[in-house]
């Protein structure tokens, strides 16, 4: 069932409300900084598995130009914006239309791009992730160094903010996120989103397997060690995210956000912290609402029994929208993503949710206007001419 928060019809609460209701309250009017990671995993290039990028070629350079777009409002390691191969762009519109809208800072993190984001960022991890095929996705060694290093980042990014969002670009992120929650004893089976309508489940299962064989891993048998669960089965951006979002809990609220990704992080940050007191679960209505997934089980499990992390999602009501590009994403298209739930929420928060449905849709199709058509139109009198 879902809660609307307060009047606001934009953002609701769809798994522990009282929680939701508190964690809502607590941000209302307060200051933001909102986190970009960027990563990569050679799972992306597995046949069938991500649609995040206009080919296979082009998927290692989504996250950096997600950064760069964010940052910039144009890429420079690409041409273009990035979208799927039919032209769905990247939630990063949505994202950056928020940050726009709001005046909330943004910080880059690279955690393992092949790709280098060409705008200022931190770096916690020079090499990205091998596919989790073969059992070994990174060394013991890195993973600890990056959640290391990330738990100092988070720290020193908190203290400009009293919430920190984090979000995330890494394609076939589900994926991991459906091997390190197997390891960890959560039953993630069929219950990770997809970028695509039709959730390739079974492939995702496959590949999985084969991994935590290859690992030498059983169901649940690295439930008490999730830093080996992220080096054979998960990805870079885990422990970044994980370690950022520590780190920053001794000054400041966090938002994880995105889809069934961070529900990997929230599994991991509850095995090695258990402090789980001032974070929340930041997603769209698409992804709540995604028949061919389960983020409140995988919250609720990845949470523990004993914790009530609230999961808020933001509605951008792109189901009204004229651009047919915005509207994809209400018929099932890439539902989320570069952190763009939680940019909706922290933009309303941030005005005291005095924005309405109408304020937030015409800040997306704006930034649409001037990144995707205005663009695409230059292309097309250039061919014309």
């Amino acid at each position: 069932m879902h809660e609307f928060y307060g009047n606001s019809k934009s953002v609701g609460i769809a798994l522990n409300k009282d929680e939701g209701v508190r964690f809502l309250n607590s941000i209302a009017g307060k200051e933001f900084r909102f986190i970009l990671i960027t990563s990569y995993t050679e799972t992306a290039e597995i046949d069938g598995i991500t649609v995040a990028g206009a080919n296979k070629d082009l998927i290692k350079f989504t996250p950096p130009a997600d950064a760069e777009f964010l940052y910039l409002g144009r890429c420079r390691c690409i041409d273009s914006v990035p979208a799927t191969p039919d032209g769905k762009p990247t939630p990063a519109v949505i994202t950056r239309a928020m940050l726009k809208l709001a005046d909330i800072p943004l910080s880059i993190v690279d955690s393992g791009s092949i790709v280098k984001p060409m705008v200022p960022h931190y770096t916690m991890a020079t090499t990205h992730g091998r596919s989790i095929i073969h059992g070994y996705a990174m060394s013991r060694e890195e993973v600890e160094g990056i959640y290391r290093h990330s738990i100092e980042l988070g720290r020193i990014l908190a203290r400009s903010a009293d919430c920190l969002i984090i979000g995330e670009s890494i394609p076939a992120g589900t994926t991991t996120a459906l091997a390190v929650m197997l390891a960890m004893g959560i039953d993630a089976r069929f219950k990770v989103s997809s970028s695509m309508p039709s959730n390739p489940h079974e492939l995702k299962l496959r590949v999985v397997e084969e991994g935590m064989r290859n690992a030498g891993v059983e169901f649940g048998s690295l439930k008490d060690d999730p830093l080996n669960a992220i080096a054979m089965l998960g990805d870079p951006m885990m422990p970044c995210a994980a370690g950022l979002a520590v780190g920053a809990m001794d000054h400041a609220s966090v938002m994880l956000a995105g889809g069934t990704q961070m529900t990997a992080v929230l599994a991991v940050i509850n095995a090695l912290s258990n402090r789980l007191d001032n974070i929340a679960i930041a997603t769209t209505s698409y992804i709540v609402n995604d028949q061919s997934a389960d983020i409140r089980y995988l919250v609720s499990n990845a949470a523990g029994a004993d914790a009530h992390v609230p999961l808020i999602y933001a509605d951008p009501t792109l189901t009204l929208s004229s651009k047919n590009g915005l509207r994809a994403y209400a018929e099932g298209f890439v539902k989320e993503g570069v952190g763009a739930g939680g940019a909706c929420i922290a933009a309303l928060a941030r005005n005291r949710f005095r924005l309405d449905a109408d304020d937030i849709l015409h800040a997306i199709e704006m930034e649409y206007e001037y990144a995707i058509e205005i663009p695409m139109k230059g292309v097309r009198n250039t061919l014309d001419g």
